[in-house]
């Protein structure tokens, strides 16, 4: 235990001090300062530690959160940036590789996939599916519509109008995409009926990043989607934690969904992703999770892909000398 608690201070104390340098630098525009630091973080954060970031202190529960708020803003300028290089192409699609995570969404998207086709009742064929949070980088929804769900419909919603320009730009060229890939700007919170005619919703990991925002959303879903529709959330797990919001199972049962899976992967897919799906008796009432029958409550499985940590790191290693390396515009 008490080398336990070393290791989860030192960690601590690193991401602190990232953290740090994170918050003075003059903005969070991709370049190799911006590059080298975060994916520092990414790999300081990535592997297996006893750290339950739920449980941390007030000091370090507000580092986190203010950290959280600094990945988001990176992360969107990062897409942002990768989205308006890729329309400059006459067909944006035929080079999405030139993002450097995006072997990570293919993975991370194959993995939801399977999931939903292996833990929802009578397997996953939806005729449409709402992203909530898609950002100028569509990837997730691109990577289901073209290898998993080729007759799909796809809504993408985003709270930034500048977000989806950028993203219905790489499907002009794709008719098929084109024509099952559309965007909407809106807060999910002004959603109501439209919510009740999908067969999936995929709701993103920075959609909400307090854990009383993600609450909310949740609550605002089962609220108003279909029964039987699944819900797919991305979460975090560990030191990953310090990524992304970490999602409480117990809050989707009691937003009136049945729990289905939980995985939580240890390789270079950093979000967990959990399955749900909206129960007909509201999930989890009085204790009871909707999954729960006269034999007593149902475990909810929790599962995990085999562990590619060592390559993970490599990975993470050859991408910071890329961006390194690689000419980035201001």
């Amino acid at each position: 235990m008490e080398s336990q608690n070393k290791e989860v201070d030192a960690l601590v104390q690193k991401i602190t001090g990232l953290h740090a340098a994170i918050s003075k630098l003059p903005s969070l525009s991709p370049c190799p300062d911006v590059n080298a630091l975060f994916t520092d973080l990414v790999t300081a954060c990535v592997p297996p530690s006893p750290v339950d970031v739920t449980k941390l202190g007030p000091e370090a529960q507000t580092m986190r959160e203010g950290l959280i708020r600094l990945c988001s803003e990176a992360e969107g300028k990062l897409e942002a940036h990768y989205s308006d290089m890729l329309a400059a192409f006459d067909n944006p699609l035929d080079h999405l590789a030139l993002f450097p995570y995006y072997s990570n969404y293919i993975n991370l998207s194959k993995l939801e996939y399977e999931l939903l086709a292996r833990y929802v009742p009578g397997g996953i064929a939806p005729a449409r599916v709402a992203f909530i949070g898609s950002g100028p980088l569509p990837f997730s929804s691109f990577v289901l519509a073209a290898r998993h769900l080729p007759d799909t419909v796809f809504d993408n919603y985003d709270l930034c109008g500048a977000a989806n320009d950028r993203a219905s730009r790489l499907f002009r060229a794709d008719k098929d995409l084109g024509a099952r890939m559309s965007f909407h700007t809106a807060d999910v919170a002004d959603l109501a009926g439209e919510l009740g005619a999908y067969d999936v919703i995929f709701l993103a990991a920075l959609v909400g990043m307090a854990a009383e925002e993600k609450t909310k959303v949740i609550a605002h879903l089962g609220a108003h989607m279909a029964n039987g529709a699944a819900l797919v959330v991305r979460s975090a797990h560990g030191a990953r934690g310090f990524l992304y919001p970490i999602v409480d199972p117990e809050d989707i049962g009691r937003g009136g969904f049945e729990v289905l899976a939980v995985c939580h992967p240890d390789d270079d897919v950093v979000n967990s992703v959990i399955i749900a799906r909206k129960s007909d008796d509201g999930g989890l009432q009085n204790g009871r999770r909707g999954g729960q029958d006269a034999r007593g409550t149902v475990p909810v499985p929790v599962v995990s892909p085999p562990c590619r940590f060592g390559q993970m790191v490599a990975d993470l290693t050859q991408k910071r000398d890329e961006f390194a390396t690689a000419e980035v515009a201001f």
